[in-house]
């Protein structure tokens, strides 16, 4: 057991609600909660998981948060356990629930950091199962700058169907196969009750298997934490050694901005790209720069995509799914294969208090897995992700070429002003062969919530029709999205960008090579069009949603809602 000793209360926030005579009345609420007068002296840590029964993303938290508290107790420490939202992307998605899934990364970092400040706590381990509460947990950290560590939940087992591997986006694809004729009832139903076995987050590099990737490559999580499935029990060790390693940054004072620097952001960008991860990378790492002051734009971004090898044949672009990635040897073997090729910045700090090449020794690539590629043989040169700028996109878009044959796409617009006019649309099959369909409208502050589009992208692969068509939106692609589908287009349409200017008809050429996006429209013309167009009203007058629309700023800079460290007085691990 680490001593409790080697902890000078004195420079901890606990000590403004433990130390001296005046806390008594305090000290009085922690004995009637069973902490003995040792317990309450020592540092107090903060153990926050994303716990819910909103989906199996989130209902093995709590039982890893009580390994944690286990670890953080016999390392010299007193936890103190409470939990936060989650919006889950699954269930809110293809409806207006989904405007509630960005905008709750906001209240998870907000509300995290909130317990924190209002109990004082020194040091916080932060647990997260679905999309937006891993982004949300490692904002709150890098905000509060106290010593802390990052568990992602795990993700969820493949399911099995017909003599394959089955993820939920199969399920979301099978939604399209039915409504074309290719699939029956009775099918879809056997589908829809295999395809997610038990606890944890989507199974294939989707949003939740992408930001935990995210937290080994930044520096936030203990290597190899990321990848073990839900289910399994190893994670409860994981959970243990991140509650003793919380501890061991508090006696050493290492904080989240000594590990968050522009380097560690970098090798962050890299993991995405080389995984073929998520479009939302493109949107959570400039938020998470935000918070530590750093510029780090989507188009800052896109330059590190530009330079690292597509490695990784995962779901939805490839063949594999985290299990298999956890199986192959997880992060550690990626990260030393994008070391050794020089496309990682080695002396990065992490959470084990050592750099990332002190954490790769010993480790060597396995020639024999098959679900990771060595850096000198990828699946392609360039990352599975692309930014993109041109006239339609001053602000930058991003699109995910993982797998994709097609790299080029023209095409006349097809242009709706909200997701379920698309879908609905997608549905009756009232677009062509060739279309490039326009979802705006669905940005930011025009949504509000800047939605994503797995419904309609999902429903256009089930017909068939996913490699016939391009889709462009001001909102946001799920981790599950494939095919010619560009994102996060700004300045968005609520802001009379480009996006809101279009016609149908319109012909909008997409280069992905180029990293171009543009309509073929004069400057004149766009002005003109520019000059007739007025802004419109969401539906939305009071509440989260029109709070956040009011304070929520462009998608290229993480549609944050604060200034993050470049306003900050006073940082919360100082007081």
């Amino acid at each position: 057991m680490m001593d409790a000793k080697r902890f000078d209360k004195a420079k901890l926030p606990s000590r403004h609600v433990t130390e001296g005579p005046t806390r008594a009345p305090h000290r009085s609420y922690y004995y009637a909660m069973g902490l003995s007068e040792e317990e309450i002296h020592r540092p107090f840590v903060g153990v926050v998981s994303a716990w819910n029964e909103a989906a199996p993303c989130n209902i093995a938290l709590m039982r890893q948060a009580q390994a944690v508290k286990k670890g953080v107790k016999q390392s010299g420490g007193t936890p103190r356990e409470f939990c936060t939202i989650t919006v889950t992307d699954g269930i809110a998605m293809g409806h207006e629930g989904m405007k509630s899934s960005l905008v709750s990364r906001e209240v998870i970092a907000d509300s995290v950091e909130l317990t924190m400040r209002g109990h004082c706590y020194d040091a916080l381990v932060g647990l997260a199962g679905c999309d937006k509460s891993l982004p949300g947990m490692m904002m709150a950290m890098l905000r509060l700058n106290v010593p802390s560590v990052f568990m992602y939940g795990g993700s969820i087992l493949p399911g099995r169907f017909q003599g394959r591997d089955v993820t939920v986006v199969d399920v979301f694809e099978a939604v399209g196969q039915h409504r074309a004729g290719k699939m029956s009832d009775a099918e879809l139903f056997e589908l829809e009750c295999v395809a997610c076995p038990g606890a944890g987050a989507c199974g294939g590099q989707y949003t939740a298997n992408t930001m935990a990737c995210v937290s080994e490559a930044i520096g936030l999580a203990l290597p190899l934490s990321s990848s073990a499935p839900a289910p399994y029990e190893s994670r409860d060790e994981y959970a243990d050694a991140s509650g003793r390693a919380v501890m061991n940054l508090l006696a050493q004072n290492i904080r989240p901005r000594d590990i968050v620097t522009r380097e560690a952001l970098e090798n962050a960008a890299t993991i995405v790209a080389a995984t073929g991860g998520s479009t939302n990378g493109g949107l959570h790492l400039p938020a998470l720069a935000n918070e530590v002051g750093i510029d780090f734009d989507l188009m800052a971004v896109a330059e590190v995509f530009k330079r690292t090898p597509y490695l990784a044949d995962l779901k939805p672009g490839g063949q594999y799914v985290a299990k298999d990635m956890y199986d192959a040897g997880g992060m550690p073997i990626l990260m030393r294969t994008l070391l050794d090729g020089g496309y990682l910045h080695g002396d990065c700090l992490t959470v084990t208090g050592k750099t990332i090449a002190e954490n790769l020794e010993g480790v060597a690539f396995d020639s024999n897995q098959k679900v990771m590629r060595p850096y000198d043989n990828p699946l392609s040169p360039t990352g599975g992700l692309v930014g993109l700028t041109g006239n339609l996109a001053t602000e930058g878009a991003i699109v995910k070429v993982a797998g994709m044959a097609m790299l080029q796409f023209t095409g006349p617009a097809r242009c709706f002003d909200s997701e379920e006019d698309a879908f609905e649309a997608v549905d009756q099959g009232r677009y062509q062969e060739g279309d490039v369909i326009v979802i705006r409208y669905e940005g930011p502050k025009g949504g509000p919530g800047m939605r994503e589009m797995l419904s309609t992208t999902s429903a256009l692969y089930g017909q068939g029709m996913g490699d016939k068509v391009a889709l462009i939106t001001d909102g946001r692609f799920s981790g599950g999205t494939r095919g010619f589908c560009v994102g996060h287009v700004g300045p968005e349409a609520a802001l009379g960008g480009a996006i809101g200017l279009l016609r149908d008809g319109d012909i909008i050429s997409i280069d992905a090579d180029a990293g171009t996006i543009n309509v073929e429209l004069s400057h004149e013309e766009l002005a003109k069009r520019k000059a007739a167009w007025k802004p419109r009203l969401n539906d939305f007058g009071s509440g989260a949603l029109w709070k956040y629309a009011e304070q929520v700023g462009p998608a290229y800079q993480g549609a944050v809602t604060h200034l993050g460290a470049r306003g900050e007085r006073q940082c919360y691990g100082d007081i």
